[in-house]
């Protein structure tokens, strides 16, 4: 690590340089993949930039827009707001937001651990823990707001998907593939913790589902379905708290990446000063409330333009898109048996959804008097429950190779097929069940 002395003039703020050691650091697996796509600065011109305050902002501003492999994505961004000022058609608005999240959700990963740096772990563990989805509880509470429903829990039960499925049937069969001789093995204790609170949630779809079809069809009242969903989000908003104080405190060493490679992408020191990093996570976040509106608001519009369901898009589309940094890392460290980190990043950014994200929007809904409950359909809780069991079993015990990834990649095509010919036909039937977009309001 670069001592005081050596350090370059723009790394530091208010005048002052800390001596930050990496052992506090304590990064999570989430941190690590997306720090895989990172990519270092030069600083050479902005060095011979003679004026103090202009060398350390264009220091920063090189770090934060070109300091990832993503940053060919950041021009979406200004086109996407340029296209909704100008009127073209919201398709166009919807891709170019969608394209412009990608890079984001990357950046915001990059804030919270310049922040951790000066913070430690704890604090730094918290922030990851409300900022490690933010792009999914954005685009939830935004399309809350318009009352939205059937996309807010669309979105989400394809976050859980894309990440059980998709993202860990990847890494699993590529890393199988680029390991092939040789046995992938990792820590099922982080495995185990994450798939009994993916359980959990399961457990409180499930029987809201079930809740419709108990009994007599005229003692039904979707408020009952309505007051098990709000009591079982805050059960599991209490079970995720107990999971925070489990990953930050009492068991912190299941969960914290080990970084003993120097082929790890990663920051010896911060960067960027506290205070910037916080206004620039700020920043960002504005920025994604921003593109996360335009996707809401367009997705219906994109639908019938492209002939594909909302269902699909939202289930599908959505997830690939908006956590593609994160997946990327995860498929990375696979290639390098890692498989600890790849688990750590699949599992725990699905078990955040599950027990974080998608309580967080029921609550809110509760506070907006909007009807949000955790009956997610037949079909969409089928695939649920399959998707955690298999996965499950996929992880029992403690080895991997490529066919438990094409399995998983299989199951994962399976569905996205089954949401692409359903065409949504199946989210309006049930009981009382009501996911429209203009019945979702109370």
């Amino acid at each position: 690590m670069a001592t005081s002395s050596t350090r370059e003039p723009w790394l530091m703020e208010n005048g002052n340089v800390k001596v930050l050691t990496r052992e506090k650091h304590g990064r999570t697996a989430q941190n690590m993949s997306t720090s895989s796509l990172r990519k270092k600065s030069d600083m050479t011109l902005v060095s011979k930039v003679p004026i103090s305050f202009l060398r350390q902002f264009l220091a920063n501003l090189q770090e934060v827009i070109l300091g990832t492999k993503l940053s060919v994505l950041f021009p979406a961004i200004p086109l996407a707001i340029i296209a909704h000022y100008c009127g073209f058609a919201k398709p166009w608005i919807f891709g170019l937001s969608l394209i412009g999240l990608t890079p984001l959700a990357e950046r915001i990963s990059f804030m919270t651990e310049q922040i951790t740096f000066y913070t430690g772990p704890t604090v730094g563990g918290l922030l990851n823990a409300t900022c490690g989805n933010a792009t999914e509880l954005i685009i939830a509470l935004f399309a809350l707001w318009q009352h939205k429903v059937d996309v807010v829990k669309f979105s989400l039960l394809g976050s859980i998907l894309s990440n059980l499925l998709l993202v860990l049937g990847t890494s699993l069969f590529c890393g199988g593939l680029a390991n092939l001789h040789s046995e992938q093995k990792y820590d099922r204790k982080q495995a185990d913790v994450n798939t009994v609170l993916l359980l959990l949630s399961l457990l409180c779809h499930i029987l809201t589902l079930m809740f419709r079809y108990a009994g007599d069809d005229t003692a039904y009242s979707p408020n009952d379905t309505l007051q098990l969903s709000r009591a079982s989000s805050i059960i599991m908003l209490v079970a995720y708290v107990a999971y925070l104080c489990f990953q930050l405190w009492t068991h912190r060493e299941y969960f914290e990446a080990e970084e003993e490679d120097d082929d790890l992408v990663s920051e010896e020191a911060p960067v960027l000063g506290f205070w910037s990093a916080f206004i620039w996570l700020a920043g960002m976040t504005v920025v994604i409330a921003v593109l996360s509106e335009y996707v809401v608001g367009t997705i219906e519009e994109a639908s019938a333009s492209w002939g594909i369901s909302v269902s699909f898009i939202s289930i599908i589309l959505l997830p690939i898109v908006g956590n593609a940094a994160e997946h990327a890392g995860a498929v990375i460290f696979a290639f390098k048996n890692k498989l600890d980190i790849t688990l750590g990043v699949a599992l725990g950014s699905a078990t955040q959804i599950a027990l974080f994200v998608v309580p967080v929007s029921v609550v809110f809904a509760w506070v907006l008097d909007i009807n949000m409950n955790l009956d997610f359909n037949l079909l969409e809780t089928g695939s649920l429950a399959l998707s955690v069991l298999v996965t499950a079993f996929t992880l029992q015990d403690g080895t991997s190779h490529y066919m438990k990834g094409f399995v998983l990649l299989l199951c994962y095509v399976v569905i996205s097929a089954c949401f692409f010919v359903s065409n949504g036909s199946t989210t309006n039937s049930g009981n009382g069940l009501n996911l429209g977009l203009n019945s979702s309001s109370k």
